[in-house]
């Protein structure tokens, strides 16, 4: 099964896919499942930055999380926690096997058509239901989260799971058998969960300003390499691939502006605000 791709001919229709099937019928509210990843190009897939470095990079992840906990400041995060070492080192453009989301279908369209050097090409909007991933889990893990009530974990959640297993030495003629906990404080712990591949999705701390106005989230898969457009589609995982045409993507472009979903709110501080000013009075389209 491959993903369903929808190309939309109108706002309208563009808007309508976005928040497709968002009614929760316990809630009898509209609130998404889904989360949202919005690229400039089409045809750029969903690799991790980690994995658009090249190389051997099931070695080269470990040497880049250790240098920069090593080289980064003492303060850099809250408490010393390997999720906050690595949610802070995305964050700041280390490479990483994660990759960022929103929840906001806005502000995915925002980075779909923020490149006025790029609007004469085909974005994207990738959407993914978040339930349908967390149901292929661990069992550890996905009764974690149920004991949490939530439908997705934390920081916080991460580096307080913890689970118990049987381990079993022999002696001689006599096989012993001992139980044991283990929790994941390396991303070897974290893919040593399950013989198959799985994938997650996370919420950071509120590092900054940033991560709380995009409304951010993370996904985090048990390997390095795995292909994760491959992976969703070959779990029958609930997604699609909207394009937004380049027909489409000034007008787009202009009613986010209209709608403040721009880079004064999603980077706050100077260089946003900079960003966003020379992207406001930039030459608009040729007709």
């Amino acid at each position: 099964m491959s993903f369903q791709t929808i190309r939309p001919d109108t706002w309208e229709e563009l808007h309508t896919q976005l928040f497709e099937n968002d009614w929760d019928e316990e809630l009898k509210r509209h609130r998404s499942t889904c989360v949202f990843r919005g690229m400039t190009n089409s045809n750029w897939g969903l690799d991790t930055s980690l994995q658009r470095l090249g190389g051997p990079i099931q070695d080269i992840e470990y040497h880049l999380l250790r240098n920069f906990k090593k080289y980064a400041h003492r303060n850099v995060v809250e408490r010393d926690s390997f999720w906050n070492w690595l949610t802070v080192a995305q964050h700041h453009g280390v490479p990483t096997r994660l990759l960022d989301w929103t929840y906001s279908p806005y502000i995915a369209l925002h980075f779909a058509t923020d490149n006025i050097s790029s609007m004469n090409i085909d974005g994207v909007v990738w959407v993914v239901d978040m339930p349908s991933v967390h149901g292929l889990l661990p069992n550890a893990l996905k009764e974690h989260l149920r004991n949490e009530g939530s439908f997705v974990f934390t920081t916080e959640m991460l580096e307080n799971f913890s689970q118990t297993g049987i381990k079993q030495s022999r002696e001689g003629n006599t096989i012993n058998i001992d139980m044991f906990a283990s929790s994941i404080s390396s991303l070897r712990d974290f893919g040593g969960l399950h013989h198959k591949d799985f994938g997650l999705f996370f919420e950071p701390s509120s590092i900054d300003d940033r991560v709380v106005n995009q409304f951010a989230l993370f996904s985090v898969f048990s390997g390095c390499r795995i292909p994760i457009h491959d992976w969703l589609s070959s779990n029958q995982i609930v997604a699609k691939k909207i394009i937004v045409p380049a027909s489409l993507k000034w007008k787009v472009r202009d009613r986010l502006d209209q709608s403040n979903i721009t880079e004064r709110v999603i980077y706050p501080g100077l260089d946003g605000l900079a960003t966003w000013l020379k992207r406001h009075y930039s030459k608009g389209p040729e007709n």
